[in-house]
């Protein structure tokens, strides 16, 4: 049974449809990828599998439990981190987290120790003190600390330097070992590309491509840096070649997979002196899909 499942889900605020029959399914020790531009429905999903929103339609169950209805008793076993973290002005980040923790009825005070070394938070300070980058320390904290199964993350390393992105990178890998499973949304690509086993891509309320970041390569391009011995005169007249550039006998270029026979064949005709290719990104596919759409 999966730990986390939707089954055409769909949120409608009047005659505006944020959400249009959204199916997905995150198992038992699965990172899971979920990922669009600001207005494409990621937000409206999250607080639907939180019980903060009721759907129009359609179903979602985490634990088996169904999410509105079950959500007390959900939310016992969950651990969620959002984008822009609000806490209590007056209160020290450590009495926050102390708060998060107590609320499931957790004593987890050598965990908590450990995870605020990690991350560098002074738990002594005041939350007003606080920078951005540091308030979401707070939130990251009381997650990771927390013997929650599964973990919803919503943009989490919103005001994170480059370090501290690496210290979350890094823990999840963590949860993903001990087998929890996590839902992470995120703009940054490298970083979903680099943690999930599956991802979703979703674009105005509806989910346009699911899978393992294998099934989903072969719609996107591949990227050849080419030199020949003779100057390629064939590639800005052949299906499937885009963003060519090309300086004497050397080429870059993207190829469609479904032409990268033809087009190797083609290439093999100029004497091939060197090759090299690499496999297309995450980034190429949310890119291809978002080209010309508004975002």
């Amino acid at each position: 049974m999966a730990v986390l499942e939707t089954i055409e889900l769909t949120k409608r605020f009047g005659n505006f449809t944020a959400l249009n029959k959204v199916s997905m399914s995150v198992e038992e020790g699965e990172v899971y990828g979920f990922i669009g531009p600001n207005g494409a429905g990621k937000s409206t999903t999250i607080r639907l599998l939180l019980g903060m929103l009721r759907a129009t339609s359609g179903q979602s169950t985490i634990f088996g439990m169904d999410a509105w209805k079950d959500a007390v008793e959900i939310h016992k076993r969950l651990a969620y981190v959002p984008g822009d973290v609000n806490l209590w002005p007056n209160l020290t980040g450590g009495e926050v987290i102390d708060l998060f923790t107590k609320l499931r009825g957790e004593n987890v005070s050598n965990r908590r120790s450990e995870w605020l070394e990690r991350f560098g938070l002074d738990p002594t300070k005041k939350c007003r003190t606080y920078s951005k980058g540091n308030s979401q320390k707070v939130a990251l904290v009381a997650a990771f600390s927390s013997n929650a199964d599964l973990f919803i993350f919503d943009e989490p390393t919103s005001g994170l330097d480059p370090l501290m992105e690496k210290v979350f990178q890094e823990s999840v890998k963590e949860l993903k070992r001990e087998g929890k499973s996590i839902f992470l949304s995120s703009h940054i690509l490298s970083e979903v590309e680099r943690l999930c086993d599956k991802v979703a891509i979703i674009r105005q309320g509806e989910i346009i491509e699911a899978g393992t970041l294998d099934e989903l390569r072969h719609l996107t391009r591949v990227h050849l840096v080419v030199q020949t011995r003779e100057p390629l005169t064939a590639l800005h007249t052949m299906q499937g070649v885009h963003q060519i550039n090309q300086t004497g006998n050397s080429c870059s270029f993207q190829v469609d997979a479904d032409a990268m026979e033809h087009v190797m064949a083609t290439i093999n005709t100029f004497g091939i002196v060197s090759l090299e290719s690499a496999p297309p990104t995450l980034e190429d596919l949310f890119m291809r899909h978002y080209e010309g759409a508004d975002s």
